[in-house]
Protein backbone atom coordinates (compact mmCIF):
# COMPACT_ATOMS: atom_id res chain seq x y z
CA UNK A 1 0.00 0.00 0.00
CA UNK A 2 1.40 3.55 -1.25
CA UNK A 3 0.26 6.38 0.97
CA UNK A 4 0.71 9.91 -0.15
CA UNK A 5 0.51 13.29 1.76
CA UNK A 6 1.32 16.92 1.48
CA UNK A 7 5.09 16.65 1.13
CA UNK A 8 5.47 12.85 1.02
CA UNK A 9 5.64 9.42 -0.46
CA UNK A 10 5.21 6.37 1.63
CA UNK A 11 6.37 3.14 -0.11
CA UNK A 12 6.37 -0.59 0.98
CA UNK A 13 10.13 -1.03 2.35
CA UNK A 14 12.21 -3.33 0.19
CA UNK A 15 15.26 -5.10 0.48
CA UNK A 16 17.20 -2.56 -1.23
CA UNK A 17 16.21 0.19 1.31
CA UNK A 18 18.47 -1.19 3.43
CA UNK A 19 21.11 0.78 1.88
CA UNK A 20 19.54 4.10 2.59
CA UNK A 21 19.08 3.16 6.34
CA UNK A 22 21.92 2.20 6.95
CA UNK A 23 23.39 5.80 7.70
CA UNK A 24 20.27 6.25 10.27
CA UNK A 25 20.92 3.33 12.19
CA UNK A 26 24.51 3.68 11.93
CA UNK A 27 23.89 7.35 13.77
CA UNK A 28 24.63 7.18 17.48
CA UNK A 29 22.14 9.93 17.58
CA UNK A 30 19.43 8.83 15.35
CA UNK A 31 19.98 5.48 17.69
CA UNK A 32 19.82 6.97 20.58
CA UNK A 33 16.59 5.83 22.19
CA UNK A 34 16.32 2.70 20.67
CA UNK A 35 16.35 -0.86 22.13
CA UNK A 36 19.89 -1.68 20.38
CA UNK A 37 23.12 0.88 19.83
CA UNK A 38 23.81 2.18 16.46
CA UNK A 39 24.74 -0.41 13.68
CA UNK A 40 28.28 -0.40 11.82
CA UNK A 41 27.67 -2.82 9.90
CA UNK A 42 25.69 -2.53 6.67
CA UNK A 43 24.86 -6.73 6.52
CA UNK A 44 23.09 -6.67 9.71
CA UNK A 45 20.92 -3.64 8.64
CA UNK A 46 19.84 -5.84 5.54
CA UNK A 47 19.29 -8.80 7.69
CA UNK A 48 16.77 -6.44 9.43
CA UNK A 49 14.86 -5.04 6.53
CA UNK A 50 15.13 -8.64 5.12
CA UNK A 51 13.26 -9.58 8.05
CA UNK A 52 10.61 -6.71 8.35
CA UNK A 53 9.83 -7.54 4.47
CA UNK A 54 9.10 -10.99 5.58
CA UNK A 55 6.54 -9.55 8.48
CA UNK A 56 5.23 -7.94 5.33
CA UNK A 57 4.81 -10.97 3.46
CA UNK A 58 3.18 -12.60 6.44
CA UNK A 59 1.05 -9.68 7.07
CA UNK A 60 2.07 -8.86 10.74
CA UNK A 61 3.85 -5.78 9.43
CA UNK A 62 3.69 -2.44 7.31
CA UNK A 63 6.68 -0.76 6.93
CA UNK A 64 6.95 2.15 4.88
CA UNK A 65 10.13 4.42 3.48
CA UNK A 66 9.66 7.89 3.68
CA UNK A 67 10.59 9.76 0.92
CA UNK A 68 9.62 13.51 -0.31
CA UNK A 69 7.67 13.95 -2.87
CA UNK A 70 9.76 16.42 -4.49
CA UNK A 71 13.10 15.31 -5.24
CA UNK A 72 12.28 11.63 -3.99
CA UNK A 73 14.76 12.38 -1.27
CA UNK A 74 14.48 9.21 1.35
CA UNK A 75 13.99 10.69 4.89
CA UNK A 76 13.34 7.69 7.11
CA UNK A 77 10.80 5.15 7.97
CA UNK A 78 7.58 4.37 9.28
CA UNK A 79 5.39 1.25 10.19
CA UNK A 80 2.31 -0.17 11.97
CA UNK A 81 3.68 -3.62 13.61
CA UNK A 82 2.62 -5.97 15.93
CA UNK A 83 -0.52 -6.07 13.82
CA UNK A 84 -3.20 -8.26 15.73
CA UNK A 85 -6.67 -8.29 13.49
CA UNK A 86 -8.88 -10.50 15.96
CA UNK A 87 -7.97 -7.94 18.62
CA UNK A 88 -7.81 -5.01 16.04
CA UNK A 89 -4.52 -3.44 17.19
CA UNK A 90 -0.98 -2.67 16.41
CA UNK A 91 2.46 -1.02 17.25
CA UNK A 92 3.95 2.21 15.25
CA UNK A 93 7.15 3.76 14.66
CA UNK A 94 9.10 5.62 12.95
CA UNK A 95 12.81 6.82 12.37
CA UNK A 96 13.84 10.05 10.67
CA UNK A 97 17.42 10.90 9.82
CA UNK A 98 18.60 14.09 11.51
CA UNK A 99 18.64 16.04 8.36
CA UNK A 100 14.66 15.58 8.63
CA UNK A 101 14.29 16.55 12.15
CA UNK A 102 12.42 19.36 13.08
CA UNK A 103 9.83 20.08 10.14
CA UNK A 104 6.86 17.82 10.84
CA UNK A 105 7.73 14.95 8.31
CA UNK A 106 7.36 12.47 11.29
CA UNK A 107 3.85 14.14 12.30
CA UNK A 108 2.90 13.95 8.28
CA UNK A 109 3.75 10.65 7.82
CA UNK A 110 2.13 9.18 10.79
CA UNK A 111 -0.92 11.08 10.46
CA UNK A 112 -1.19 8.91 7.16
CA UNK A 113 -0.38 5.80 8.98
CA UNK A 114 -2.82 6.26 11.21
CA UNK A 115 -5.65 7.15 8.73
CA UNK A 116 -4.66 3.89 6.99
CA UNK A 117 -4.70 1.96 10.20
CA UNK A 118 -8.23 3.06 10.70
CA UNK A 119 -9.05 2.36 7.37
CA UNK A 120 -8.20 -1.65 7.23
CA UNK A 121 -10.34 -1.81 10.60
CA UNK A 122 -7.77 -1.57 13.44
CA UNK A 123 -9.42 0.52 16.62
CA UNK A 124 -6.30 0.85 18.86
CA UNK A 125 -2.65 1.05 18.03
CA UNK A 126 -0.04 1.57 20.79
CA UNK A 127 3.72 3.22 20.95
CA UNK A 128 6.88 3.21 23.08
CA UNK A 129 9.24 5.82 23.86
CA UNK A 130 12.66 4.79 25.89
CA UNK A 131 12.16 7.41 28.88
CA UNK A 132 14.22 10.92 28.05
CA UNK A 133 12.73 10.78 24.18
CA UNK A 134 11.01 14.04 24.83
CA UNK A 135 11.14 14.94 20.91
CA UNK A 136 8.83 11.26 20.07
CA UNK A 137 6.88 12.07 23.14
CA UNK A 138 5.51 15.23 21.78
CA UNK A 139 4.92 13.86 18.29
CA UNK A 140 2.57 10.97 19.09
CA UNK A 141 1.01 13.40 22.07
CA UNK A 142 0.45 16.16 19.07
CA UNK A 143 -0.98 12.81 17.15
CA UNK A 144 -3.77 12.27 20.05
CA UNK A 145 -1.20 9.51 21.52
CA UNK A 146 -2.27 9.55 26.00
CA UNK A 147 0.36 7.99 27.67
CA UNK A 148 -1.07 5.08 29.57
CA UNK A 149 2.10 3.84 31.49
CA UNK A 150 5.88 3.12 32.30
CA UNK A 151 7.56 0.01 31.31
CA UNK A 152 10.05 -0.55 33.83
CA UNK A 153 13.37 -2.25 32.52
CA UNK A 154 11.53 -2.97 29.37
CA UNK A 155 14.97 -2.79 27.55
CA UNK A 156 17.89 -4.18 27.94
CA UNK A 157 20.98 -1.89 26.26
CA UNK A 158 24.65 -2.03 26.03
CA UNK A 159 23.94 -3.70 29.87
CA UNK A 160 21.47 -1.34 31.43
CA UNK A 161 17.83 -1.66 31.95
CA UNK A 162 16.10 1.11 30.54
CA UNK A 163 12.72 2.59 31.14
CA UNK A 164 10.11 2.70 28.22
CA UNK A 165 6.75 4.56 28.29
CA UNK A 166 3.89 3.24 27.01
CA UNK A 167 1.48 5.26 24.75
CA UNK A 168 -2.20 4.53 23.07
CA UNK A 169 -4.80 5.80 20.75
CA UNK A 170 -8.69 3.91 19.90
CA UNK A 171 -9.20 4.51 16.91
Amino acid sequence: MILETERLNLRPLEVSDADLLFPLMNDAEVMAHWDVPEIDDPDLVRVIVAGQVEDMAAGRALYWAMRTLRGDEFLGCCDLSDIERRHKRAEVGFMLGRGAWGQGYAVEAMRAVIAYAASTGLRRLTARTHLGNRRSDALLEKLGFKEEGLLRGHVLRDGDRRDCRLFGLLL
